[in-house]
C-alpha cells in the first residue's frame, strides 16, 4: 500500500502569483507546491484520490495517473474541490459513474455548486455517483474510517484507509486536535497532516501541532503537507524529528 502526494501546498500554492516565493528557495524543486491532494493505492492497484484540487489535471499528468476507483472530499473549500471537472476524463470508458463520498454538509455543498457532475446534463453522463459517508465502510477494497475535525468556524473530514494490513491516514485543514481524531488515527502507519506554517493559525495546524498529532497517535511516519511560502523545504528538513517527513509534490511512500 502506498500514498502519492499529488500536491503539498496551501490554497495559493508556492510560489504565489507574482513569483512570490516568500522564504522558500526558488532553486529547490521541492519548494514548488501545487494545491493539496493525495492518492492511496493498494497492492492490487486500486486507487482512491482524496480531494480534487485546483491543480488536479497537472498533478495526474505529472504522476501518470489515468484511472482511479473512487474519490473522497475532505470539505468543499476551493483548493480542495475546484479541479472536479477534470474527473470527466476519468469517467471515459467506465460503465458506471465514479463513486464519490464526503460528509453530509460537504455533499450538500458540492451538489449545489457542481450539479452537472452528479446528475449529468444535456446527454452527458453522470461523472460521480455522490453519497455521504454515513453508511460507507469499504471502497475498492479499502476499509474506510473517518471523523470530523474543527477547521476554524467550519469542519473538515479526516480519513483512515486500511488495506493489505497497513493504514494510511489523511488529516488536512484542522485547527485543533480532538479525541475523535486521536481515536481514528491511532497507530496508523503513515499520517499525512496539515502543517501550514510555524506560527499558530486560526484555521490550520502549525508545525508544533502537526508534530504533536503524529506523536499522540503513535503514527509510524508523519508527513507534513499544506505548506505555505514560509516553509522552506531544506530548512524544515533540519528542524523536524526523525520520523517526520517534509512532504513535496510527487512524494511516494510505501507503508
Amino acid at each position: 500500500m502506498k500514498v502519492i502526494m499529488l500536491g503539498s501546498g496551501t490554497s495559493t500554492g508556492v510560489p504565489r502569483i507574482g513569483d512570490d516565493w516568500g522564504e522558500c528557495d526558488p532553486k529547490e524543486p521541492k519548494n514548488r507546491r501545487t494545491r493539496v491532494s493525495i492518492l492511496v493505492e493498494s497492492n492490487d492497484g486500486n486507487r482512491l484520490v482524496i480531494d480534487t484540487s485546483t491543480d488536479m489535471r497537472q498533478q495526474f499528468l505529472a504522476n501518470n495517473i489515468d484511472r482511479i476507483d473512487g474519490v473522497f472530499w475532505t470539505h468543499d473549500h476551493a483548493d480542495h474541490c475546484h479541479g472536479i471537472d477534470d474527473l470527466r476524463v476519468l469517467r471515459y470508458g467506465r460503465k458506471d459513474a465514479l463513486p464519490g463520498y464526503g460528509s453530509a454538509e460537504t455533499v450538500r455543498r458540492l451538489r449545489q455548486r457542481f450539479d452537472y457532475v452528479f446528475a449529468g446534463q444535456h446527454g452527458y453522463p453522470t461523472i460521480v455517483k455522490l453519497d455521504t459517508l454515513d453508511h460507507m465502510r469499504m471502497c475498492a477494497g479499502f476499509g474506510v474510517e473517518w471523523c470530523q475535525m474543527p477547521h476554524g468556524p467550519t469542519q473538515s473530514t479526516a480519513f483512515r484507509f486500511d488495506a493489505d494490513g497497513k493504514s494510511i491516514s489523511y488529516a488536512t485543514d484542522f485547527s485543533a486536535i480532538t479525541d475523535e481524531m486521536i481515536d481514528l488515527l491511532d497507530g496508523t502507519d503513515i499520517l499525512v497532516t496539515d502543517c501550514l506554517r510555524r506560527d499558530p493559525h486560526p484555521t490550520h495546524a502549525h508545525l508544533a501541532m502537526a508534530i504533536e498529532l503524529g506523536e499522540r497517535t503513535n503514527a509510524g511516519t508523519t508527513v507534513l503537507s499544506h505548506l505555505d511560502k514560509s516553509m522552506d523545504y531544506a530548512t524544515l528538513v533540519n528542524e523536524v524529528p526523525e520520523n517526520v517527513i517534509v512532504g513535496y509534490d510527487g512524494l511516494e511512500i510505501v507503508a
